[in-house]
């Protein structure tokens, strides 16, 4: 009797470590961000980190950069190659409490950060039709979300109710989802465990916490004026930094005293924005 017992101790004790560790999900998401050119397609790799509580949606070279940033905060350097080649358009992080079912959207516009609590909800549509993606067998679903059509397969083999971006919310872990446009695709690539999330505290400042219409109201602004937007960042007392700071397709850093590097960032800063008007939420 004190086998079966033991065994039983094992099990459960097994179990708890197991669900403690964090599961990493790569994925390739597929973009058209420009809606004049449909052959300017860019790809990157793009992460969702799933623990019991929690899960973190970012881009892979978000750590890489942020890393690369604080090491020239520290050394008053500037690596501006290593910057370039780590330039991403997901400059945000999706952060889901998976007890409270909340989800909320960590961005920056120029030197501020923003965060909001997603208030819109996600309803699938779950169809007949199953495919095997990779080696998951996964079954189709539809929803409509902010202004889009969406196909999601999602595979019941990996017991997480979770998805790249804000989609959540089927049945098993979403393994492929694209909008009716093919504009925006995201795909599993590969899985594997890590011991801990990554830290992205090290980026400066709390994040301003708002409402999503509030939130929405000042990224048309940027919009609108990306470099105003920016500039105005440092006249209400926020210091520039030794060197351009940001990337992606929400901007955001800021500028040398040098004219010439200064119009250089202005320029690039207008040219992302301009470029940028296939966003993936089309409707608010």
């Amino acid at each position: 009797m004190k086998y079966p017992f033991k065994i039983a101790i094992a099990i459960v004790f097994m179990t708890q470590f197991l669900s403690a560790q964090t599961s990493r999900f790569v994925y390739q998401v597929t973009m058209k961000s420009d809606s004049t050119d449909k052959t300017n397609i860019t790809t990157e790799n793009v992460i969702l980190d799933i623990s019991p509580e929690k899960s973190i949606f970012y881009s892979e070279g978000r750590v890489k950069r942020d890393s690369i940033m604080q090491r020239m905060r520290e050394t008053r350097s500037m690596d501006r190659s290593a910057m370039q080649n780590l330039r991403s358009s997901i400059d945000y992080i999706v952060e889901k409490d998976l007890v409270k079912n909340i989800t909320y959207f960590k961005t920056r516009l120029g030197r501020d950060q923003y965060i909001y609590e997603e208030d819109r909800k996600i309803d699938w549509k779950i169809l007949p039709e199953t495919v095997k993606i990779g080696e998951y067998e996964a079954q189709k679903a539809e929803t409509t979300f902010a202004g889009r059509k969406w196909y999601a397969w999602f595979t019941q083999d990996i017991p997480f109710q979770d998805g790249p971006y804000k989609f959540k919310g089927l049945p098993g872990l979403i393994v492929k989802v694209e909008d009716a446009n093919e504009d925006y695709s995201f795909d599993l690539q590969q899985s594997k465990k890590i011991s801990e999330f990554p830290n992205f505290d090290n980026r400066g400042g709390n994040p301003i916490k708002v409402k999503r219409t509030d939130f929405e109201k000042q990224e048309k602004q940027y919009r609108k004026d990306p470099v105003s937007f920016v500039t105005n960042s440092f006249s209400q007392g926020m210091p520039a930094p030794p060197q351009s700071m940001g990337g992606g397709n929400r901007g955001g850093g800021g500028f040398r005293a040098d004219p010439d590097f200064r119009k250089q960032m202005e320029e690039r800063l207008r040219d992302e924005v301009a470029k940028n008007n296939n966003p993936i939420e089309l409707s608010k």
